[in-house]
């Protein structure tokens, strides 16, 4: 039975190299694979899936409009295939997670999807949720902080190293993303002032509360 696969993990873990491993592995064996990566890096990467440590595959660019059940399909009318990779798989919607989901459950391809789980504001990414929620397999693919605890958030930074706590979720440019554990992620982001506070500058309770209209108290 094909199963709709997501590897997930935070920023430089090798997620794009492991892809491009997974789908050299099925070319030896004489199969065809489809790549697939957002059109959200078409300038950068020209229509191609590259790992940082160079190797690079060419990949077909989805973004939001595109029909992916249909597309596969279509590709299955020109010829066999044998897997399906999506890389950058945060940026799918919803209503692509659920049609890659047919094309595992009804044209019986395997689909591997790898992409981060969180943004830099520590959110989940539409494309994830989905994926996380109706996915029949999920993997890790680990990293590791710079104080060698596993690494499952990310930070934006710009070009002179001030981290961003603000803006869109979405940022393609000059921006530098480095992942880190959950305690330095809070520390790097304000949300706690050092490694030995007693008390955090922000809390979502409080930011609750602040929203909250003032009650009045009723004596009885």
């Amino acid at each position: 039975m094909a199963k709709l696969y997501f590897s997930y993990a935070a920023m430089n873990a090798g997620k794009s190299t492991i892809l491009l491993q997974a789908s050299h592995n099925y070319h030896e064996r004489g199969m065809q694979t489809l790549l697939y990566t957002s059109s959200l890096y078409a300038e950068m990467d020209k229509r191609s899936i590259t790992s940082r440590i160079g190797v690079s595959a060419p990949a077909e660019l989805y973004d939001n409009k595109i029909d992916l059940f249909e597309q596969v399909s279509r590709h299955i009318e020109k010829g066999p295939l044998h897997c399906i990779f999506v890389d950058e798989a945060q940026f799918l919607t919803r209503d692509q997670v659920w049609q890659l989901a047919r094309v595992a459950d009804r044209l019986k391809l395997p689909v591997m999807c790898y992409g981060l789980r969180t943004d830099f504001q520590g959110n989940l990414f539409e494309g994830s949720s989905e994926l996380l929620a109706i996915a029949d397999v999920l993997r890790e693919v680990r990293t590791i902080c710079e104080c060698g605890s596993k690494a499952t958030m990310v930070v934006r930074m710009d070009e002179v190293g001030n981290v961003l706590t603000k803006g869109d979720q979405v940022a393609i440019g000059k921006d530098v993303y480095v992942s880190l554990c959950r305690k330095h992620w809070e520390e790097q982001t304000g949300r706690w002032p050092d490694a030995g506070a007693s008390s955090p500058k922000f809390s979502f309770a409080e930011e609750a509360d602040a929203a909250a209209p003032d009650e009045k108290r009723t004596k009885t």
